[in-house]
């Protein structure tokens, strides 16, 4: 999701003061970049502890962090087209356009995200893990799913639970040096922050799969990545969001494989010849 259309959906939630700051930043977004903290704390009336404190609500470490965020945006302004929804008795040959476009730009918007800092140090507790639970409920659990048998193939012990008693279950008996995903678009999912906290309790280490901004999941995670938040309504079903977790699913997998080549690619390719001898005794059959 865009910084600029982060600011429109939280708006509502803001402190008077949070909102005067937001409502200066979306009328002048070209001229907040250019400015020092000062500078628009005195434009907009508003101090530079909470020009800090807002900065840290759209995940920016700092006012400049935030600035990089919105001059990235701003170099896609061309693109900023909203999501489509579903329309009664919309040509095929449209329908094919608006699905393409949404998903095209929910996987844009997530790139944009992404913190490679925090991506890598994912990485990096799953190279390390002895052992990887992931959890998710409905739609996210399906993306959850992708996430095992991508895992698996590469000879990580990893499990998947949809089940919140079973999410309890097995988080119980994690440990430190394993690690917990949850996956939950709204990042509000009661079962999958439950289970993630319970892993959390055993010292596993947590990691959030999310839609941008803050949120019980983000905030209870150490390490939180997270999608576009740009999708709503119920008519899409979570099309798009869900193509931006399995795009961050695949940046994950890829980058874990690319970083220990010589580690995960020989099982890649043993995994790879036991299914083709299997399907070739199945054919001869």
């Amino acid at each position: 999701m865009s910084i600029i259309a982060a600011l429109k959906e939280r708006y509502e939630g803001l402190t008077p003061q949070e909102k005067n700051l937001c409502s200066y930043i979306l009328q002048h977004p070209h001229e907040t970049v250019q400015m020092s903290i000062t500078e628009l704390a005195k434009l907009s009336g508003c101090s530079t502890s909470t020009i800090s404190r807002f900065s840290r609500l759209f995940q920016a470490d700092n006012f400049s962090e935030f600035k990089l965020k919105l001059a990235v945006d701003l170099t896609g302004e061309a693109s900023t087209d909203t999501y489509q929804d579903i329309v009664a008795g919309q040509p095929l040959d449209q329908i094919v356009q608006a699905i393409t476009a949404n998903h095209v730009r929910s996987v844009s918007d997530t790139a944009k995200l992404l913190d490679y800092g925090k991506l890598r140090k994912a990485i990096e507790a799953l190279h390390h893990a002895k052992r990887i639970d992931l959890y998710g409920i409905a739609t996210s659990g399906i993306v959850a799913e992708d996430l095992h048998q991508k895992l698996i193939r590469i000879g990580k012990a990893a499990a998947v639970f949809s089940d919140p008693h079973m999410q309890q279950t097995s988080a119980a008996s994690l440990e430190a040096g394993d690690v917990a995903i949850g996956f939950s678009y709204s990042g509000e999912t009661p079962e999958t922050i439950e289970a993630l906290n319970s892993a959390k309790e055993q010292g596993a280490t947590t990691i959030a799969v999310t839609k941008y901004g803050t949120s019980t999941l983000a905030d209870l995670a150490e390490i939180s990545l997270f999608i576009s938040s740009s999708e709503a309504g119920m008519r899409r079903g979570d099309m798009a969001s869900r193509m931006a977790q399995l795009h961050l699913v695949d940046v994950l997998f890829v980058g874990l494989v690319s970083e220990y080549f010589d580690v995960y690619v020989p099982r890649l390719e043993r995994s790879y010849q036991n299914v083709r001898r299997f399907t070739s005794r199945k054919a001869k059959k």
